[in-house]
């Protein structure tokens, strides 16, 4: 029971994402490998300040300031 809901939720996420690139097609959908590389961590820079985007041994990502 609870992977159908796990799937059920999923599938909200899927299509809620799907209709957004629908809505607002200036949305660019950039590969998160793309970004970070085979090191698994890439520093954004946004207003002037940096951030560390990061993939987790568990294949979560983290934003830090």
């Amino acid at each position: 029971m609870a992977d159908q809901q796990t799937s059920r939720f999923q599938n909200r996420i899927v299509l809620g994402a799907q209709a957004e690139r629908l809505a607002n097609p200036a949305t660019r959908e950039v590969d998160v490998r793309d970004l970070v590389g085979a090191s698994r961590e890439v520093t954004l820079l946004h207003a002037g300040a940096r951030y560390r985007l990061r993939i987790t041994a568990n294949n979560k990502l983290i934003l830090t300031k």
